[in-house]
Order: C-alpha cells, then sequence, then structure tokens
C-alpha cells in the first residue's frame, strides 16, 4: 500500500526497517546490564533475535527515564499495545508495509501469505516465540467453540472460506485462500492487529487440552469462574494489557493489575527493535500511565504533569496549553488529523422506534438535518477557523478526494431543508413551533455522546439552534462508552455522535470498509456491520438499496484486478457516501493538540495524528523516544 502524498505531513522524523544486522556490538539500558552481571537476564546478544529489526534514526537517543502519560479509564492500559506499535508488519513512514516481528513475509495475488519469524525472537518472560504460537490460536483458540463460539474472525474467512493454515517449520506458517485477501497484511498493521498468534507456553495451563484436570481445576475455583472458558479468555488479553502475568512482544510491559490509578510499564528486556548502532531499544526505562478524569487531563498537561499527550485534548484547550507552556517545560504542537470528519451525527438506522427508525432511513429527511447545520459557525466558534467545513468524507490530501464529496448536502441552507421537512409531510408544528411526528409527537432527537469530551457537547449546542430553527428540538445525553455502545447496538439510541471515519488519506488500494456496512462499531447501521462480522450468526441482512450497493461494492473491490479499477470502485463509493449522507459530518482537517515535554526527543515536530493508519503515536515508534536529560529524570 502507498500514500506518498502524505510523506510531507509525516513529519521529518525518518523511521527506515533494516533486517541487516548493526556494525556495532549490542548494548542495554544500564538496569538491564545490572540485571545480567547478577545472573537474573542472559546478556543482551542473547535476548535479541537474529537479525533484530534496525531502526535508523536521525538522533541516536540515550537511556532512562520514566514517560509521563494520562488516560481517562483504566481499561485504556490497551492504549499502550497501540503505541507500543510492534506488529506482524507495520508501516514505515511512506505507509508501506515492511516486516517489524517477521523477519519477512512473501505474498502471492493476494491469495497466499508465507510468513517468517526471527530466528531467536522471544516473548517478553524469555520464552521461545514460534509458529506453535500460532498453530495454538488457530487450532486451539479460534477453532475451538467454547473459546470462540463464532468461530475465526472474519479476517480470516473469505466468501465463508476459512484461512489454509500450513506450518512449515519453527519460523515459517502460511495462510492461504482461493480468493484474494487483501486485508489480510494490512490488518496486521492496524492500531488494533488480530493477534494470530498467543503465548501457547502460559496460556496452556488454562485449556482443558493441555492442562492437567486437578490444576485447571483448582485455577477455575481460585479465579471463581464458571468453566475454562471464561477463564482461559480473562487471562488472553494481548491488546489490553490488563494481566501482567501475560507476556507480550510489545516495547513495554504492564505490571500492574487494574483497576488502579496508576499503570507502570517496564521496558521489555527480550524486545526485538535496535537502533544503528545496536542499542537496543526501547530508551525509556518505564512508562507511567495515570488514570484521571478525561476534563481533568488538559490542566495536568498544562501544568507540567505530563510528558507525552494527545489523548484527551481538543482545540478548544489550545490557549489554555499555550499558556501554560510559559511557567512550564512542555511545548504544544499542533499535528495534522486523518478523521474524515472531527465531529459527526449518526442516525441510528436500527433504533428501535419505527417511526424515527423509518424516518432516519428517508434521505431526504438525512439532507435536511445536514442543511440546517451552519458549519461556518461551528469553525469560527469551536475551532477558531481552522477547521474547514464539510461531511464525513476523505480529506483533501487523498488522491480520492473530491469537492462534491465534502460539500454535498453541507452548505446552511434552512429554507431548502424547512422544504424538505414540508415535503415529507411534516409540516405539523406545536406553539413552541416544533415539528410533529405522524403520530403526533413533538420531533424531539436525543443525541448521545460517551461524555468524553466538551468539544462534542459545545458543537451539539450550536446545531440544537440551527435545528430548532427548521422545528427539529434536540437534547442531549452524556453516559461511558461501553453504555454508549451498547445503547446503539441495541436499539435504544436515536443519534450518536462521534468521530467521522478513522481514515480520510485513503488511497485506491485501501480497503474501503469504512464507507460500507462492515463493522458494528459503524454507529448509522451496526446490525448490518454485525451480520458481516459474524458471518451472518448476528444481526440484520441489509434491506437498504443504496447500503447494500456499498456492501456489493466492497465486495468487489477486494477481488479488483488493478489500481484503475479499485479506484472506478472507490469513486462510487465515495459518490453514494455523499449523495446518501448516512453520517452527518461538521467539519474536517482539524488540528490536534500535542503536549510535549521540552527534553523529549525524536517526537516529530510535524505529524499525523491518526487511529488507522498510523496507530496515534505508533507509526512514529514511541521506543525511539528519548529523554535529553535522562540522567536526572
Amino acid at each position: 500500500m502507498h500514500a506518498r502524498a502524505l510523506l510531507a505531513a509525516i513529519g521529518s522524523l525518518a523511521l527506515l526497517a533494516s533486517t541487516m544486522a548493526p556494525a556495532a556490538a549490542f548494548q542495554q539500558a544500564p538496569a538491564l546490564a545490572a540485571e545480567v552481571e547478577a545472573g537474573k537476564l542472559p546478556p543482551v546478544d542473547e535476548r535479541l533475535p537474529s537479525p533484530p529489526r534496525v531502526v535508523e534514526l536521525e538522533n541516536v537517543g540515550q537511556y532512562g527515564g520514566d514517560l509521563r502519560i494520562a488516560m481517562s479509564r483504566a481499561r485504556d492500559t490497551r492504549m499502550m499495545t497501540v503505541y507500543g506499535y510492534a506488529r506482524l508488519v507495520g508501516y514505515d513512514s511512506d505507509y508501506n508495509l515492511v516486516p517489524d516481528i517477521l523477519e519477512s513475509f512473501e505474498t502471492v495475488d493476494d491469495k497466499v501469505f508465507t510468513l517468517k519469524i526471527r530466528e531467536g525472537h522471544k516473548w517478553s518472560d524469555g520464552h521461545p516465540f514460534t509458529t506453535e504460537d500460532f498453530r495454538y490460536w488457530w487450532e486451539d483458540v479460534a477453532n475451538n467453540p467454547k473459546l470462540a463460539p463464532l468461530g475465526p474472525p472474519i479476517l480470516l474467512k473469505v466468501d465463508g472460506e476459512a484461512a489454509k493454515v500450513e506450518i512449515i517449520d519453527d519460523r515459517t506458517i502460511r495462510y492461504s485462500w482461493s480468493k484474494p485477501n487483501p486485508f489480510f497484511l494490512p490488518a496486521m498493521a492496524g492500531p488494533r492487529p488480530p493477534f494470530i498468534y498467543r503465548p501457547a507456553h502460559y496460556l496452556k495451563q488454562f485449556h482443558e487440552k493441555y492442562a492437567e484436570p486437578d490444576e485447571l481445576e483448582e485455577r477455575i475455583k481460585k479465579r471463581r469462574m464458571r468453566g475454562w472458558a471464561p477463564l482461559h479468555n480473562s487471562q488472553d488479553n494481548l491488546y489490553d494489557q490488563d494481566n501482567p502475568n501475560l507476556p507480550t512482544l510489545q516495547p513495554w510491559q504492564n505490571t500492574v493489575r487494574p483497576p488502579a490509578q496508576q499503570f507502570v510499564f517496564v521496558r521489555n528486556p527480550y524486545f526485538h527493535r535496535v537502533d544503528q548502532e545496536g542499542n537496543q531499544l526501547p530508551y525509556i526505562d518505564r512508562v507511567l500511565m495515570n488514570i484521571s478524569d478525561g476534563k481533568l487531563i488538559p490542566a495536568k498537561a498544562a501544568a507540567g504533569e505530563i510528558d507525552l499527550q494527545a489523548r484527551n485534548l481538543f482545540m478548544t484547550h489550545f490557549t489554555f496549553l499555550k499558556q501554560g507552556e510559559k511557567g512550564e517545560a512542555f511545548q504544544t504542537r499542533l499535528w495534522e488529523t486523518a478523521q474524515g470528519s472531527k465531529i459527526a451525527l449518526f442516525p441510528n438506522m436500527h433504533v428501535a422506534d419505527p417511526v424515527w427508525r423509518d424516518l432516519f432511513r428517508n434521505r431526504d429527511f438525512r439532507h435536511a438535518l445536514s442543511l440546517s447545520i451552519d458549519r461556518e459557525e461551528i469553525n469560527e466558534v469551536i475551532y477558531f477557523g481552522l477547521a474547514k467545513p464539510a461531511n464525513n468524507t476523505v480529506l483533501p490530501r487523498s488522491p480520492l478526494y473530491k469537492d462534491n464529496y465534502s460539500q454535498a448536502w453541507a452548505e446552511y441552507d434552512p429554507d431548502r431543508a424547512n422544504e424538505l421537512l414540508d415535503g415529507l409531510g411534516l409540516d405539523k408544528r406545536d406553539g413552541d413551533g416544533v415539528r410533529l411526528l405522524p403520530d403526533g409527537r413533538r420531533m424531539e432527537i436525543v443525541v448521545e455522546t460517551a461524555g468524553e469530551e466538551t468539544e462534542q457537547t459545545d458543537v451539539l449546542e450550536l446545531v440544537h439552534d440551527t435545528w430548532l430553527d427548521v422545528g427539529i428540538k434536540i437534547f442531549t445525553r452524556p453516559s461511558q462508552r461501553e453504555v454508549f455502545r451498547n445503547r446503539i447496538f441495541s436499539g435504544e439510541t436515536q443519534m450518536g455522535v462521534w468521530s467521522g471515519v478513522n481514515n480520510g488519506i485513503v488511497t485506491a488500494n485501501m480497503s474501503p470498509a469504512e464507507f460500507a456496512p462492515t463493522q458494528q462499531v459503524q454507529y448509522q447501521w451496526p446490525k448490518w456491520g454485525q451480520y458481516y462480522e459474524t458471518d451472518g450468526q448476528a444481526g440484520d441482512t441489509i434491506d437498504m438499496p443504496a447500503a447494500r450497493e456499498l456492501f456489493d461494492l466492497f465486495k468487489k473491490w477486494q477481488v479488483a484486478n488493478s489500481e484503475q479499477e479499485r479506484r472506478d470502485i472507490w469513486h462510487r463509493i465515495l459518490e453514494i457516501n455523499a449523495e446518501e449522507t448516512f453520517t452527518i459530518g461538521v467539519v474536517c482537517c482539524t488540528k490536534q493538540p500535542v503536549v510535549v515535554a521540552d527534553t523529549l526527543r525524536n517526537v516529530p515536530e510535524e505529524g499525523v495524528y491518526a487511529w488507522d493508519p498510523g496507530a496515534h503515536f505508533g507509526v512514529y515508534l514511541p521506543d525511539t523516544f528519548y529523554f535529553a536529560d535522562a540522567a536526572s529524570r
């Protein structure tokens, strides 16, 4: 996959992967050297794979220090997996896929994928990482109905055909299908990779196939579980990093079991990356993740209590943070973002209320809602005029961008909105000027949020006023993220507010999955997405022609034979989304404030803060960040 047009936006930090061993002897952090001398660890050259991944840096770092970050929930220990960005394959600064954990990979027509592990690669506890870890996950987890009732994830299926998995040797494994699976490798490089391997040596003690029955029963009783499968699943959280005993391949490993107010991540002594001088990464000793109310994180950043932070910081905090720089040792940088819309509204096509469901599925109604938003006002009031009024689609930096995609139905035109609403038979109003539904109820929409940022509610206050002008009354209901999502999934929520598409900088060779009904977490059509994700075992079949065409185009893209064919499919997908306004974007091209301690090095001055592709800080490899004053920290 290529996105060379992004290179200038990525920043000045060049991170180039190499499979060549460095010329210098391997070096390690002083703390690990002391453990080697004490006999607690083997020498560094015995801990590293052969070859390690070599990262070429403009500035070779120094060891030491604690990196302070903040999160709003204990569950966000998983963000260290996002930031750590140890992946089978990952993106480089040109957004090309390169080997990371793997030594190499080979593909044949997107149908056959041969993966080769680095010789001598080890888990964080020193146990060998081999193809047994892949076999265990495939045979004993993904295809075990007690652990995975729905079977392997959709990524490992093509039109219902499960992957053929062949163990070639201890270091080589092959996945193949009779039809192309172009999603396979990009998923491995994603912010939440599928983890098609597990530390088998650790998890087997919780599996009925391998554990001694008496010992397993004792573990089940001790943990107060209903059986071995729930016990196994509770221990198997590579992404979440909430089990300190679970070995990892990430640069840092959690040492604190939740719940806690601070999580301490310590260096993985077997981490597989080194710099060009042979220094084993990461440079930083520990990452201290403090859990705070999300609304307090900007204040903590401004007080100099955080070394690296973007999460829970918004443009509304920018002036406040810049003022804080005067008394504290940090900088506030503005990075580009990749979201199709900073904030988007999601009419729920599966809301349980049949009257609202019919309205949300009516294109004219969605158009009226979009035309009733004064995006220019929102840009000036909330984003200091630095954003761009637009709907939720690809960004100008994408080679697929067209003005019509972002501007369709995005102008502020209350007269046209009123015409559309009247034309739908919604021409009756009460004494307050609020329109009436066909059954006589007031046209009142409850817009639900995850309650994690004031920016959404600030935007909704402005939307409230212009929607009321056309006779639509809205209320805002905040809740916790899990509750927010579950209410949408169950049909209790009329409309949700969230960010728009994660990747607005796509190319023709990148998957169009975000623009078609493919995921339950697409809040406009959760049940259609769930149906695809579960291979028809849950959710609903698509019963809207335009949405069905999007899905069919998505499937057609998978088997396209040329880049031009994929580009044509992409443009039709974007046209349909623009015409239908399934989601209602507000503004795009916003900036992301990033707080960086003055002495923290190798963090790009300019970057792209994106979930996928990029894994937020992950694509810049935080294991290469270091403190210039490490000795004093």
